[in-house]
């Protein structure tokens, strides 16, 4: 493999500023043409995106395409409510269900079910089912909801998971206007504090555009091929727009900057070369957290971590090509339509705080370790769970309908658990009977098991006397209904009630231990339990490889970066601390229910978005910090002097650019699907952290009690111009 020189690496990043320099304009015609054509694709974006993205390739599908295949029974249901009012009559109720479910009825692919017993404290339901195609189930919920009506005294509302996924969709479009609304405007004024004139505040405001719209463009067309989560259309522009403006707004610093005293084309190329450098570094920080996700086989993961990969892409290469030919263009103008006078105080505010800290190192070192520490605390009482539909806001129908019909006609801590016996003969044959009889009966002597529903509990018979019975044809024709629905040739479909909840450690643990049991018959467990079982064990069982990626690959990256054992170490470890002390604070707000919150277990991904996502947008302020403190201690020598201008010239940078973070992210905290606003409460409370304990306070107290040795590598000794 070729290995690039630090010499040759400065050369392919100084011809690619010279580039942009000399074809500016067509650079940046360039650009405005891929704006245009993804742009078009990018408004088509939640079209393709689908369903809840917790997809996995395990038992409990292939029991829900047994059911569906072998068994007719449909891959999508939906459940519809009605309810009275109790003055009604119960005919007049009872005409108002049948008009109404003679109208679903005319759908196309709909067909309706009225179970035994669905008639219950003034409320009664149906099952639809859909045999369509999915492409087409989004606009057969349309259609069936425009078939509802309420009266005076009658109500209806349609439910389902399918319903709920796409109401979710709904909601996170509704989401991303809201957030954008909230948090664009805010962001234009940390960038006027930050930049003091108009023309250089919206140069990051427009760059995380461009990369945002190309993104998902690009994401339209990866929808074509493989499923997307709905939950992209969230992840995706969130982490794109703050990564743009983030880069954008260091870029744009340094071009400042350099620009004083220099010629146009000298200020670009100077400005690639050092903050070009610094958001490469930082892109690919950024990209591994996200790459590490892949590791996990579930398909919100994988769509999140291709979406955030998208978006990375297409910020660094906007901030070390678009940006270079658009600065370049505008040069000396970019300091126009200047609103603010520049406040040099700030700057000495800067130089005392960094001071400050570095005249006590051992005190502010322990300080900000036991403040990160503290709040980590209650971390150890993390409830992770997969979203359902409680996760949409309480004026989506499909969430309060589902609810009404939980509280009336589900049973508290019942479950039921498809399993289907496969066996050797036909299910027809006596050996195939008795082996199926033996199964069930070590069900029913399970203790957690209440009741199981199969061949046996519909014909009321046992399985000599079903031998017996399918030997006479009259008998056996009066049986052929129930073996038509309960068995397919060799396979058999059970109905095992569990006296636990389905997303109980006790129900997950039950469908574990049952399908890894030895039978005489081949066994796969389905239903909810297990969809809970196999997401959580993939997790469990995937999680420390996405760890020890994303830990040594960064580790081996700001190595590289700068040369050096110890500060990429400390980087990590800081950011790990950094990070538990955020996931703490998460778990207080929201399971605590405090400040308003409405006590909810934690999103299951979460914490793994957040550490993947958090992880790599968190080094660009370590990349920024100490690439600035590496490139002077290179001229200088001196670390603590390093260490300190550092710090003074980046300040404000780093501030301004974690402010736009949190803006940006926690702007989502004030949406309406909790794993939403978790996530957005997570990104901004994580950057907040680690911008100001962290990198303020923490960073420069280790930079000055570790000297000489932050810069220690055995590869090689540094060249350093001492002044």
């Amino acid at each position: 493999m070729m290995k690039l020189t630090s010499g040759e690496t400065r050369n392919i990043m100084k011809n690619l500023a010279l580039f942009t320099y000399k074809y500016r304009k067509f650079v940046l015609a360039f650009w405005t043409v891929l704006v245009l054509f993804f742009g078009f694709f990018a408004l088509k974006l939640p079209s393709v995106l689908n369903g809840s993205g917790f997809e996995y390739e395990g038992s409990y599908q292939e029991v829900q395409n047994i059911m569906q295949s072998d068994f007719d029974i449909p891959a999508t249901s939906m459940i519809l409510l009605f309810e009275k009012d109790k003055e009604a009559a119960d005919n007049d109720f009872t005409a108002y269900m049948n008009d109404t479910l003679s109208n679903v009825e005319k759908v196309k692919d709909t067909h309706v079910y009225r179970p035994p017993s669905s008639i219950k404290d003034n409320r009664s339901y149906a099952v639809l089912s859909f045999d369509g195609t999915d492409d087409k189930r989004a606009e057969n919920i349309k259609e069936i909801r425009s078939k509802l009506s309420d009266t005076k005294l009658f109500s209806v509302g349609l439910t389902g998971g399918s319903v709920i996924a796409e109401d979710m969709n709904q909601a996170s479009q509704d989401d991303l206007v809201r957030a954008e609304l909230i948090g664009i405007p805010i962001a234009i004024i940390v960038l006027l504090l930050a930049f003091r004139g108009v023309i250089a505040a919206l140069i990051p405001l427009v760059t995380g555009f461009v990369s945002v719209i190309i993104a998902m463009g690009l994401l339209y067309f990866t929808g074509q091929k493989i499923d997307l989560s709905i939950f992209v259309l969230n992840t995706a522009p969130m982490i794109g727009l703050a990564l743009g403006i983030d880069f954008a707004l260091l870029f744009v610093n340094r071009f400042r900057e350099e620009l004083s005293p220099a010629e146009i084309k000298d200020a670009t190329v100077k400005t690639v070369l050092t903050s070009g450098r610094a958001i490469i570094f930082s892109g690919f920080c950024v990209l591994l957290g996200l790459v590490g996700m892949l590791f996990i086989q579930v398909g919100i993961f994988q769509a999140v971590a291709l979406g955030g990969v998208a978006v990375v892409f297409t910020s660094v290469l906007a901030a070390i090509t678009f940006l270079p030919a658009l600065l370049s263009v505008l040069g000396p103008h970019i300091n126009k339509w200047t609103i603010l006078k520049t406040n040099e105080k700030q700057m000495s505010g800067w130089h005392k705080f960094a001071a400050f800290v570095m005249k006590r190192p051992v005190i502010m070192a322990i300080l900000a370790i036991v403040l990160l520490i503290t709040g980590a605390l209650p971390v150890a009482h993390m409830k992770l769970a997969i979203p359902e539909a409680n996760a949409l806001p309480t004026s989506y129908e499909s969430r309060t309908t589902f609810e009404k019909y939980e509280a009336t006609f589900a049973e508290k801590d019942i479950t039921t658990v498809p399993l289907i016996a496969k066996a050797t003969e036909d299910m027809t044959e006596a050996r195939a009977l008795e082996k199926l009889e033996d199964l069930i009966l070590t069900l029913k002597n399970d203790p957690l098991v209440s009741d199981v529903e199969s061949i046996f509990s519909a014909t009321e018979m046992t399985a000599e006397q079903l031998t017996g019975a399918l030997h006479v044809p009259e008998m056996k024709a009066q049986l052929e209904p129930a073996f038509e629905q309960l068995t397919n040739g060799q396979q058999a479909i059970l109905q095992v009630s569990l006296r636990a909840d389905g997303s109980s450690d006790k129900a997950k643990d039950w469908v574990r231990d049952w399908e890894n049991k030895q039978s005489a018959l081949n066994v796969k467990v389905g239903g909810q339990p297990k969809f809970q079982q196999e997401i959580f064990d993939e997790i469990y069982n995937k999680i420390w490889y996405s760890l020890a990626f994303i830990l040594i690959s960064t580790y081996i990256v700001l190595f590289f970066a700068f040369r050096s054992v110890l500060i990429p170490l400390k980087a990590i470890l800081m950011n790990v601390i950094s990070l538990s002390c955020t996931f703490g604070i998460v778990v207080w707000l929201f399971q605590g229910g405090h400040l308003g919150s409405v006590p909810s277990d934690i999103a299951l991904m979460i914490p793994i978005f957040a550490f993947s996502i958090v992880f790599g947008l968190s080094m660009d302020y370590e990349v920024f910090l100490i690439s600035r403190i590496y490139e002077i201690y290179q001229e200088t020598g001196d670390n603590d002097k390093a260490t300190l201008q550092g710090l003074i010239s980046t300040s404000k940078i780093i501030t301004s650019a974690a402010a736009i973070m949190i803006v940006i992210t926690g702007a989502f905290a004030f949406t309406g699907i909790v794993p939403v606003q978790q996530m957005g409460v997570t990104v901004a409370l994580a950057i907040f952290i680690d911008a100001t304990i962290v990198r303020m306070v923490l960073v420069p107290s280790l930079m000055k009690l570790l000297g000489d040795l932050n810069w220690w590598s055995p590869l090689r000794k540094r060249k350093i111009v001492r002044g």
